[in-house]
């Protein structure tokens, strides 16, 4: 026996760990129970107008979400609330082997993190699109506990990104439209006070009115000269009927010169430039008007956005109350280590045996 200790000393102490190892697995290690929880992200399915503003309402969605709310549950600021709700420092270092246990109940919160993802496993399953939730502790009642605070707090804190999200647009979207609806009043009240100026509601349609009115007078200065050119085949210049005639087409004229000063003239209020400015001042008044309807639909638009942008954690398995302790596997960990290190005792042999050819 002694000779064998001392010619395979890797042997002897490859069976003295498996031996320790096995005992402290199925001795001394403490159960652990293990609560699970599998979830999905639903959001409410509300049908919103297509509005061009709303282009600027984006976020994640499926997979997305899933990923934002594993981060979250596996973060410090998770960590901080269960420790704050539930006692984590406390119950992991009043329980469990020195190995597994919470060391130090003061520990800083980088290795306290550390410790966390260790008993809190989040997974993400992309084929089903859901999230399974495995958490471990040292009594059912607090591993229960600490899966439902995980679950509570996932959901308000997408809510909580969602509203934040809808209300900076709702916020931004209620100041554009103040915006723009002090710009319509400006723009409409500069249209009034031009129309009240010129004493004309629609310029552009007395220019119309005019153009008819002088090509109606146009028509009949043409009848009178073709009437005056047919007198003046039979009659003199001085009969009582070509001075008639010529005094009408005088008058003719001088109403068509008139109304044409109207219109356009080098000096003065002419109707054109009237016209023009007013047509200037519509359209103002009509963009500023398109653009106002344009934001306030964009508006309740966002508002139904931010509804829909609501996640609700719908529980697909709900947080399980174990009943024994399922963790650690100490069979399947005592013959994984039992394995590993009768595989290394045997390397550790074949080293041995080559050495020993080599010197002889």
């Amino acid at each position: 026996m002694k000779s064998f200790i001392k010619c395979q000393p890797h042997w002897v102490l490859a069976l003295l760990a498996i031996v320790l190892v096995t005992l402290y697995w199925f001795v001394w290690a403490e159960d652990r129970y293990v609560s699970r929880a599998t979830v999905v992200l639903e959001s409410p399915q509300i049908a919103a107008p297509e509005i061009n503003f709303s282009s600027i309402l984006t976020g994640t969605s499926g997979s997305g979400d899933l990923l934002l709310l594993r981060e979250h549950l596996l973060s410090v600021d998770m960590l901080r609330r269960v420790e704050e709700a539930l006692g984590f420092r406390q119950h992991f270092s009043q329980h469990g082997d020195i190995f597994a246990r919470l060391r130090d109940a003061e520990a800083p919160i980088e290795d306290l993190h550390e410790y966390y993802l260790r008993r809190v496993e989040v997974e993400l399953d992309e084929y089903a699109g859901v999230l399974n939730i495995r958490v471990e502790a040292y009594t059912p009642e607090f591993a229960h506990a600490m899966a439902s605070l995980l679950l509570e707090a996932g959901e308000a804190h997408m809510n909580e990104m969602g509203r934040r999200l809808a209300e900076e647009q709702v916020r931004f979207l209620e100041e554009q439209l103040a915006r723009l609806e002090a710009r319509l009043d400006d723009a409409r009240t500069e249209l009034l006070t031009f129309q009240n100026r010129e004493g004309l509601v629609s310029p552009t349609q007395t220019v119309e009115s005019i153009n008819q009115v002088v090509a109606t007078l146009e028509g009949e200065l043409a009848r009178l000269q073709a009437q005056r050119q047919a007198l003046a085949t039979y009659q003199s210049n001085r009969s009582s009927d070509m001075r008639r005639v010529q005094a009408e087409i005088d008058a003719m004229r001088d109403q068509i010169e008139t109304q044409r000063d109207r219109l356009a003239q080098a000096t003065g209020e002419s109707l054109n430039r009237i016209s023009s400015e007013y047509q200037t001042l519509e359209l103002k008044a009509q963009f500023a008007q398109e653009t106002y309807s344009s934001a306030l639909a964009a508006l309740e638009s966002t508002r139904l956005e931010a509804a829909r942008k609501l996640k609700q954690v719908s529980i697909l398995q709900s947080p399980l109350f174990p009943e024994y302790a399922t963790s650690p596997k100490r069979l399947y960990n005592a013959s994984v280590f039992a394995i590993v290190t009768l595989f290394l005792a045997f390397i550790a042999s074949m080293l041995v045996l080559i050495v020993r050819d080599h010197r002889d």
